[in-house]
């Protein structure tokens, strides 16, 4: 497939399907080369430019790789104005940079001026973003800009009514792996910008032996005791051990064996509690499966130490957010 025309019709020629796959691996590809403790610290830190541009690299090719046909046919090439990005109902914002930087990508000519930080409290009528420029240009960029802004400010939303509804709990809310494919290191941002935590960025960035892997190591004739002592025995250096369980009995079996953190898979709070109270202090606890914002103040009460919550990602709602030009700036120049 050949891109004949995008960002504006500058980069006729490129062919940035032929190689996708390299591309998304390169996203990842620099902190593989950190080693196991470089990936770990990946959770603390906000996604490299890089990173960045390579997956708006790949939304930009997506939307417009055949150009905007509709804006060519009707838009006069030299008209120019002002558009702002407006907010239209409350939440948190996340994903302010990104959207800028898609402007910029499309057209480096156009000014971006962002007036929200990622993290802040947004309400109606609050304006993220002011961009002014060709609005043929502006135009190109909207629907890519606003895609990652409305997205990742639906997941820091919804992050930050997890964390109101357990304030005054010491009880941690972090993401899972649920992620959308190629937009995991924005997703999990997003997370963090609500007030959330990372879990595993990837499956090199923590050991969870889960139930797949017990049936699996079971049917081999090994016992759990069996299976944890292996996973320390070969897990990289650092890197803690990780137990899904389903009975306060599994759990036992598990601080026995001497796995590192126990997690406690769809049990009700009255469960959870019983496990807290049977389980040493050094060992966390996570709770994880069909948590909800109904029932998530009940499982911190528990004394968990974790709570992972797979609709951070999976299942959060975009934000209403919009683009809209104001036509009192729109000249031809």
């Amino acid at each position: 497939m050949r891109l004949e025309v995008a960002y504006g019709g500058r980069l006729k020629g490129l062919r940035p399907f032929k190689n996708i796959f390299p591309l998304m691996i390169g996203i990842y590809i620099h902190i593989m080369e950190r080693g196991i403790e470089g990936v770990r610290l990946i959770n603390k830190l906000q996604p490299s430019e890089a990173q960045i541009d390579n997956i708006i690299d790949l939304a930009l090719a997506e939307d417009i790789s055949h150009g905007d046909v509709t804006s060519q046919a009707l838009i006069p090439p030299e008209l120019q104005g002002k558009a702002s990005i407006l907010v239209k109902e409350n939440g948190i914002l996340a994903g302010g940079e990104i959207a800028r930087r898609v402007f910029v990508k499309v057209d480096p000519l156009l000014k971006v001026e962002v007036l929200i930080k990622d993290g802040a409290k947004v309400q109606p009528g609050d304006i993220v973003a002011t961009i002014s420029g060709k609005v043929v240009s502006i135009l190109n960029a909207e629907r890519v800009a606003l895609n990652f802004l409305q997205k990742l400010s639906g997941i820091a939303s919804q992050t930050a009514q997890y964390i109101a509804k357990t304030q005054g709990l010491t009880v941690s809310i972090t993401d899972t792996r649920k992620t959308t494919p190629g937009l995991r290191l924005l997703e999990k941002y997003a997370v963090r910008m609500g007030g959330g935590q990372n879990h595993r960025m990837h499956l090199g960035d923590g050991i969870l032996i889960k139930d797949n892997h017990l049936a699996a190591l079971r049917a081999l004739g090994m016992s759990l005791k069996d299976i944890v002592a292996r996973a320390k025995q070969n897990a990289p250096k650092g890197l803690k051990v990780e137990v899904e369980v389903r009975t306060a009995q599994e759990a036992l079996e598990a601080v026995e064996a001497g796995a590192d953190i126990i997690m406690l898979d769809n049990m009700s709070p009255d469960e959870m509690r019983r496990v807290v109270s049977l389980i040493p202090g050094q060992v966390k606890i996570e709770a994880s499966g069909g948590i909800t914002l109904a029932n998530v103040r009940a499982v911190a009460e528990t004394g968990i130490n974790l709570i992972s919550v797979g609709a951070l990602t999976h299942s959060s709602k975009a934000l209403d957010i919009s683009l809209e030009l104001e036509p009192q700036t729109l000249k031809i120049f």
